[in-house]
């Protein structure tokens, strides 16, 4: 599995925490991370939440990635900017049990944390005990497992109500939003290296790079 981390400005001090806690875990499953910055408050690319959710609609449209692992302050912002694009669902993860239950029952993509919300002491620990049961088993096995088979049923029936309520491809979506925000949600410093490497989607693989130019 590839698992896309992204960090936007107001927490970005904190990706090196995160991704440390992060990639400790993922080593033990034998799952690669790829850190999409930010990297720190002074970058010269600055994500928004808003840009959060762009930049991880293209990695996981494009197969750039399996899983994104993202936040804001409250994890609220990013989470509903993740949910406005097709192809990613994302849940609001405060605490490990949040983060079991919702992939056993929710079976997403993508989770967002609130990293600026009662994180201290331990918050690393915090975050390991969160990555660890989010990816301890195979998702969507319901939870409890004798709620397994309405679980599986109502997560096949979000998903093609999902196909009708989002229309548009991504790539529609995208040359339809302000090209600069669009931009600049791409704009990080390994970006394109990590992209270009992973992107299975030639459609959005092509987008990108035109507009990267």
């Amino acid at each position: 599995m590839k698992i896309g981390l992204i960090n936007e400005n107001s927490q970005a001090a904190k990706n090196q925490v995160i991704y440390n806690s992060l990639k400790k875990v993922a080593d033990g499953y034998g799952f690669e991370v790829f850190n999409y910055g930010m990297y720190s408050a002074e970058d010269e690319a600055q994500l928004t939440y808003v840009q959060n959710g762009i930049l991880a609609a293209v990695l996981l449209n494009s197969g750039a990635v399996d899983y994104v692992i993202t936040g804001c302050g409250t994890g609220e912002g990013a989470m509903l900017a993740l949910n406005s694009f097709p192809g990613v669902i994302c849940g609001h993860v405060e605490d490990a049990l949040d983060a079991y239950t919702f992939a056993q029952i929710n079976d997403g993509n993508a989770i967002s944390l609130p990293f600026a919300k009662g994180y201290g002491w331990g918050g690393d620990l915090n975050l390991e005990y969160i990555f660890e049961k989010l990816f301890c088993e195979p998702s969507g096995q319901g939870y409890p497992r004798e709620r397994a088979v309405p679980e599986q049923r109502n997560k096949k029936i979000l998903d093609e109500v999902k196909k009708v309520t989002y229309v548009q491809d991504l790539t529609e979506i995208l040359s339809k939003l302000d090209q600069d925000l669009v931009k600049g949600a791409l704009s990080g410093e390994h970006f394109l290296e990590y992209f270009n490497a992973n992107a299975k989607d030639d459609k959005i693989k092509k987008y990108v790079n035109e507009l990267m130019k």
